[in-house]
């Protein structure tokens, strides 16, 4: 299945995204730019596109395998989510990474850092309620 998804380079060197294989469900993410991220520092870098997420859908953006490995980064909120309703003309992605090094480390213009996929939602419509009837499962960390 395939949707169609509007994208604006806001930047000359930014790089459409690509699935790198048949079955990839996600698209690596590049930057347009250089850095050198200090240790422990949190940046956000600059992907020079505007991606307009469908209606009923989330773009997840995460790490892609080899970003802890050969960069000694990580995306530090786990997950970054991207609503359908960021994709104004300004509403650049940008892709907030963390040295968790002792050293510096380079990024390179072009480098794929991330990787991203579309996935549907649904809203939820909260009823309260005076009691729950379920048994408790003994809290965090129950299952063993």
């Amino acid at each position: 299945m395939s949707i169609p998804v509007e994208i604006l380079k806001c930047h000359q060197d930014a790089i459409i995204p690509a699935y790198y294989s048949t079955g990839a469900c996600a698209f690596d993410m590049c930057t347009i730019e250089n850095a050198t991220i200090q240790p422990g520092e949190i940046v956000r870098l600059r992907t020079g596109l505007v991606i307009c997420v469908p209606e009923d859908y989330a773009l997840l953006i995460v790490a892609r395998s080899s970003l802890p490995k050969k960069y000694g980064l990580c995306v530090p909120q786990g997950v970054g989510i991207v609503d359908n309703d960021y994709c104004g003309p300004n509403d650049e992605l940008l892709l907030q990474l963390l040295n968790f090094t002792n050293q510096p480390i380079e990024v390179k213009k072009g480098d794929r850092l991330v990787q991203a996929m579309f996935v549907p939602f649904a809203k939820a419509e909260f009823q309260e309620v005076d009691k729950l009837t379920n048994p408790n499962r003994g809290g965090f960390g129950s299952t063993g």
